[in-house]
């Protein structure tokens, strides 16, 4: 028996309140997941704000929150933040930032409804490697790769021992690809065209220091080497199971679905940008509809479902995935907290998310695709 509860419902009315981030994601295995700067309090505010609009009771911070003002929106997703949004009245807490086993979030979830994913599987999906490697055995198309450490370790080759014959006995040709594996989006991504290039990218990766505290690796001592895929870029964001309104009816999904796919285009050597400096709207646009029905592009749909189940998603995730230039797609990056980013406030209007997009191409609003995921939450009761 299933020990979560889904809320399916809004005529509850339970007041929420959006989370942002201030905790850095945990230490493991010499690797930490970077913080986004600011903490997705910007999407944050794009959510609260939006909610409130759709008529959803939503708790600020402040009691007359500035609609320019991000951290008005928001409450802190530590100790202190929850308790301050509980003690306003917060039934439901919008966890839009990076959760992991041992996050405040964990103690609130057994009578809080939740919006987000299961902490522990977040903290273990986060890590790229450990993901594609599950998705791989499991039958899905996942771009061929290896793992490489700055030293020795376990299950790593070393870089100062790495050789192009290990490239090829592991099917890799270049261009390649390197990336961090705790990494944010196409943050510290670099295609890389021979190997001279390949170990001066991944000596620039392993020395890289967070901000004020270069002691601290911005990425940790381990990345992936992965194949380039020449080929198209679709992006596909994966819902969880649960009652949607779609089209002003009721619909029950039972399982994992997709929004349609959305395209990415304009790539800067080979690698889409991060959205912090091109607005995805810029360089992205949903699937036309008979592209969608193309049997690549339904394989590939089939695969990203199969891998929203594998992961146990609660809430969207997005996964990206290229073209291997032979007419099949292969998925490269799963992201357990895709950028919920979008238009509402005013001056947001360029700043849909890739799931905004997707929404969009069903006939959503962002407000609409808001509410529906306000729909799916969950709690632990049994802990």
């Amino acid at each position: 028996m299933s020990t979560f509860e889904h809320l399916a419902s809004l005529d509850g009315g339970q007041p929420v309140a959006v989370l942002y981030q201030v905790l850095p994601p945990p230490l493991r295995d010499g690797l930490r997941k970077p913080m986004k700067p600011g903490g997705y309090a910007d999407s944050g505010a794009d959510i609260a704000y939006v909610l409130r609009q759709r008529g959803v009771p939503v708790l600020t911070p402040r009691a007359q929150p500035d609609v320019n003002t991000h951290l008005d929106w928001v409450f802190a997703e530590d100790a202190a933040g929850i308790a301050a949004a509980r003690a306003q009245g917060a039934r439901l807490l919008w966890a839009n930032t990076v959760l992991f086993q041992g996050h405040p979030v964990e103690r609130a979830m057994r009578d809080t409804w939740i919006v987000g994913q299961l902490p522990r599987l977040t903290e273990i999906f986060d890590d790229k490697w450990v993901t594609n490697e599950t998705l791989r055995r499991a039958g899905c198309r996942v771009a061929a790769s290896l793992l490489v450490s700055a030293t020795p370790r376990a299950g790593a080759l070393a870089l100062d021992r790495l050789g192009e014959q290990d490239l090829t006995a592991r099917g890799l040709r270049f261009p390649l690809v390197l990336k961090p594996v705790r990494g944010r989006g196409s943050q510290g991504v670099v295609r890389v065209e021979d190997f001279p290039g390949l170990l001066q990218a991944a000596h620039g990766l392993f020395a890289a220091r967070v901000d004020g505290a270069p002691e601290v690796p911005l990425y940790g001592d381990t990345a992936i080497v992965e194949q380039f895929l020449p080929g198209e870029e679709l992006t596909l964001t994966v819902m969880p199971p649960g009652h949607y309104l779609l089209q002003g009816k009721e619909v029950h999904q039972p399982r994992h679905w997709a929004l349609p796919p959305v395209r990415r285009f304009n790539h800067h050597d080979g690698v889409a940008p991060y959205n912090g400096i091109v607005a995805v709207v810029n360089n992205s646009e949903a699937l036309e509809a008979p592209r969608q029905a193309e049997p690549a592009v339904q394989a590939l749909i089939q695969d990203c479902i199969r891998a929203a189940e594998l992961v146990g998603a609660r809430a969207p995730i997005r996964i990206d995935c290229r073209g291997d230039g032979q007419g099949q797609f292969e998925l490269f990056d799963l992201n357990m907290k895709p950028n919920m980013t979008g238009a509402g406030r005013p001056g947001r209007e360029q700043q849909d998310s890739l799931t905004c997009l997707a929404a969009r191409a069903i006939g959503w609003s962002f407000g609409d695709l808001l509410l529906n995921m306000l729909r799916q939450a969950w709690r632990s009761p049994l802990g």
